[in-house]
């Protein structure tokens, strides 16, 4: 069987954290589709509450500290990502904008990427399409056709259960099949030099 690598990132900031179910939901899920195509799922799950200081000081001082660096890499390495944030304010959290903002450019071009969210509210599940698919359009990743939106109700009772299960498997399968129909990713170093020492001295 061949492999590919799932990046799993998860905005939640708190614990335990519905964000982080979401995220761990759509992981197990879109693991079995992809070892139903014949493919050996890896994910590699990053909590950003837990790199939360080292992302304020990368926007502060433009360098990423060493276990910053690997998540970054993580994310540039993956051949698709599942990326989860908790909504406030009708969009996505400070801390995961923060993290988007600090991914090298080009970073996730091209890469599959399935988006999920979570909020207090089912009027929240408007951020998936008007907030968080804009983002990842920007960054000119393949951004999933269906994202997955949890609301509290949406974890209580077998019928809202399986409503949502429903919508995980959906929007796993699609993730599953388009990693699965591509190479493996075979990213650039995020954070390689790619001007010579002397462009840098004549300030080009």
């Amino acid at each position: 069987m061949t492999e590919r690598t799932l990046a799993v990132v998860s905005g939640g900031l708190r614990q335990p954290s519905s964000t982080r179910l979401l995220a761990d939901k759509l992981a197990a899920a879109a693991g079995e589709e992809l070892t139903r195509l014949g493919v050996t799922p890896k994910i590699e799950t990053v909590e950003l509450r837990d790199h939360a200081h080292e992302i304020v000081d990368n926007l502060l001082t433009g360098f990423p500290a060493s276990a910053f660096a690997r998540v970054v890499e993580t994310v540039a390495r993956a051949d698709g990502l599942i990326a989860v944030s908790p909504i406030f304010t009708a969009s996505y959290s400070g801390l995961f904008k923060s993290f988007v903002d600090l991914l090298p450019d080009g970073t996730l071009a091209g890469k599959p990427v399935l988006i999920g969210a979570t909020g207090g509210t089912a009027r929240h599940s408007l951020a998936l399409d008007h907030a968080m698919r804009p983002l990842f359009a920007y960054t000119r990743s393949i951004v999933m056709p269906t994202g997955v939106f949890a609301a509290p109700e949406d974890w209580g009772g077998d019928e809202a259960a399986e409503r949502l299960d429903q919508r995980v498997r959906q929007a796993a399968a699609e993730l599953a099949a388009e990693v699965a129909r591509r190479p493996p990713a075979t990213p650039e170093d995020p954070f390689a030099l790619r001007t010579s020492f002397e462009d840098l001295l004549a300030g080009e």
